[in-house]
């Protein structure tokens, strides 16, 4: 998102405007927009809000992120990694605030989390050490897979970071993982349908632009093949996946929306230090669960779920 103070000299919270530039799930604008009403912004009175929805759609991204730095705002946010790489791309001075971006270093919009350097910031998706508990939920819902496929998008530099971990946990639970890149609807059909022909399968898949914006195809076809599924973000789980283990969106957002306060305020991105995702959650859909997956939850594993889908 991307903000702009006029007349600050005249007071600390004069007009702001600010430009949100989402590309993933719509959950982030709620998240920074109420953590902007809780930080004395009130949009309309002391701050403008331009969004921008790029979808999974590179050109409409690499374009809102011209139209947005054009206006040259007092801060951008962009989130996740495909806007954020956009965002860089235009403009070197210019505040960035970002979220959901899995390796902020290795894709090298910051220097290192300490002392991110630059005109970026902002909160790290999660460390990829959370792909190796994916299989564990999975396992112990649907205690007969022997077998999961893993969808990613090559697209996405960091997902490949989670593959040998899950690959890892799969040798320690006696599951073969197989990995496949999808670009398309077509390779994701390809991979499911050839998937749902082998015994004592499951699917995990790791979040990208294609998976997200699919998410709903996703689910559906691994549904009706009867493919337990585990992702990394609620919202799958609210699509109708089986289960999803990862960071709690909004907490994420509204945290981000701190740091766009902080540097409305007059601090500076190179001060503020990249932070990680501190908020984790297990979201268990019963409904699928039941039906049409036929499996039964353990009682445990429901009291430990931080919600269940019924």
């Amino acid at each position: 998102m991307a903000a702009r103070r006029a007349c600050a000299a005249e007071r600390p919270h004069a007009a702001a405007r600010r430009t949100d530039f989402y590309r993933g799930s719509r959950c982030g604008r709620a998240g920074s927009s109420g953590s902007s009403s809780a930080d004395g912004w009130v949009e309309g009175r002391n701050l403008e809000i331009h969004y921008r929805w790029g979808s999974a759609d590179p050109n409409r991204i690499r374009a809102y992120a011209a139209e947005l730095t054009a206006l040259n705002p007092d801060v951008i946010f962009a989130a996740p990694s495909a806007p954020l790489a956009e965002v860089q791309r235009a403009t070197r001075t210019i505040p960035v605030v970002f979220a959901q971006v899995s390796d902020p270093v290795g894709a090298g919009f910051v220097r290192s989390l300490a002392h991110p350097g630059g005109n970026i910031t902002g909160f790290a998706l999660f460390e990829f050490a959370v792909g190796a508990k994916w299989l564990e939920p999975l396992k112990q819902i649907a205690p007969s897979v022997t077998r999961a496929a893993v969808i990613y998008d090559p697209a996405t530099p960091s997902a490949t970071g989670f593959l040998p971990l899950i690959q890892a946990a799969g040798r320690s639970s006696g599951v073969d993982v197989d990995v496949h890149s999808v670009h398309d609807t077509g390779e994701i059909e390809g991979v499911i349908n050839a998937l749902a022909k082998e015994p004592n399968a499951g699917l995990i898949a790791i979040a990208s632009p294609v998976v997200t914006e699919k998410r709903e195809f996703i689910v559906s076809l691994a549904n009706r093949s009867r493919l337990p599924t585990i992702f990394a973000l609620r919202y799958f789980a609210e699509a109708g996946a089986l289960a999803s283990y990862g960071i709690d969106n909004l907490d994420l957002y509204r945290r981000a929306g701190s740091y766009v306060d902080r540097i409305l305020k007059g601090e500076k991105p190179s001060d503020l230090p990249v932070q990680q995702a501190t908020k984790f959650q297990l979201v268990i859909n019963l409904k699928t669960a039941k039906a049409p997956l036929g499996l039964t939850v353990p009682s445990a594993l429901l009291a430990a779920a931080d919600e269940v889908i019924e």
